[in-house]
Parts: C-alpha cells; sequence; structure tokens
C-alpha cells in the first residue's frame, strides 16, 4: 500500500482532529442526544465472515460511532519502526531534544497519510479527547513532542490513516456478521503482540444462547 511505504508523505491532524476529519469530528453534532455513543470505546473485531480483505482479522478501536457514522483505528497492524524526530520533521514540526522511535500502524483504508495518537488517558493536553476506559486521543503535533522528550502518556499507539463508514453502514455490516463488538481496555488495545490481539479480542464477545 503506497501510502504505508511513503512515510514521506505523511499530514499532521491539527487540533481536536475536527478540521481535518470534519465528516467525522469527535465533537457531537447540534441536537444529538446524550449518551448516543453506539459502539465508540469498545473494540470491533472483523469475524471470518469477513469478505473485504482490508479488515480480514482485524481489530479496530472505535473512536467515534453515533447516527451521523463511525470511525475507528485498527490497532493490530503495526508495520513500520519510525524515528519520533523524523517524523516530527517530516510533519514539518520542530523536533529538537526530540529522541526515541514508535511503531506505525496501518489504522485503516480511509485519508491515506493523516496520523493518529492514541494512548492512555493519564496524558492530557490541549486537544486532548478522552474517548472511554481510560483511553484518549491527541494530535501528534502535541503528544509526539511529549513522548519525544519522556513526558508522554504511559503508553501510545501511532497510527496512519482511519476507517470510517457513513450513516448506518456499519449497523449493516453487523448485522450481515461481518463484526462483533467487545468491551474494550488499555491492556489489550496497547500490547505489543499483535499476532494474537485478534484471537483474544474476539475472545471477549458475548456467546447468545
Amino acid at each position: 500500500m503506497p501510502a504505508m511505504r511513503r512515510i514521506a508523505r505523511v499530514r499532521v491532524v491539527t487540533g481536536a482532529l475536527a478540521l481535518a476529519l470534519s465528516a467525522f469530528a469527535f465533537a457531537k453534532p447540534p441536537g444529538e442526544a446524550p449518551g448516543a455513543e453506539g459502539l465508540t470505546g469498545q473494540l470491533l473485531v472483523a469475524t471470518p465472515r469477513m469478505s473485504d480483505p482490508r479488515f480480514a482479522r482485524a481489530v479496530i478501536y472505535m473512536v467515534r460511532h453515533d447516527a451521523s457514522g463511525a470511525l475507528g483505528l485498527v490497532v493490530n497492524r503495526p508495520f513500520k519502526e519510525v524515528s519520533i524526530a523524523d517524523l516530527l520533521g517530516r510533519l514539518g514540526l520542530p523536533h529538537q531534544g526530540v529522541s526515541g522511535s514508535m511503531r506505525l500502524h496501518y489504522g485503516g483504508p480511509v485519508e491515506p497519510g493523516r496520523v493518529f495518537v492514541l494512548h492512555t488517558a493519564d496524558y492530557r493536553a490541549e486537544g486532548t479527547r478522552v474517548v472511554a476506559g481510560g483511553i484518549a486521543i491527541t494530535g501528534p503535533e502535541v503528544v509526539l513532542r511529549a513522548i519525544g522528550a519522556g513526558a508522554g502518556p504511559r503508553r501510545a499507539l501511532l497510527v496512519l490513516s482511519y476507517s470510517g463508514w457513513g450513516p448506518g453502514q456499519l449497523e449493516r455490516e453487523i448485522q450481515d456478521g461481518a463484526w462483533v463488538s467487545v468491551p474494550a481496555d488499555p491492556g489489550l488495545v496497547f500490547d505489543g503482540a499483535d499476532d494474537t490481539k485478534w484471537e483474544r479480542a474476539l475472545a471477549r464477545r458475548k456467546i447468545e444462547l
């Protein structure tokens, strides 16, 4: 996939991410009923019935799901180790005094080149949005510098691009048996055992009698 090979083409998602992703703005739309969160904060797990090869054995953390659509980040497909300083430089951001590296994950087929940082909610900064269950998301221009300076969140996931659905699309795919939703927690989302994350996530599904 070209976006996965050409790290130089990454683009920063600024602020609270709403400007870059206006169709899936993280703030609730005007008039939305309180509590209408759908699968927000849960894991969406592909079942063996998933026919789209892009999502085979995918585990997706759902950042947003409501009547306007859904947005999530695949959390079990790392593909490249990148220097934090180099990535900041490619994003046109200051990188002096920054060190270390992170594994870059493929987040989905939408908006190749967009960069996200999903992290534990012990870290808060301008633009941070706490999603649920101790998991938050912050624009990379803020949190990457903190991570590179040793002052970032306890655990974090660097993600390139995202997965998105229009109104009603995800619901239809779930009805068709392509996905199941299961509880999410930082231990599963951020652990490095990506080869077994799908099996462990799928094992959390409820068995209906």
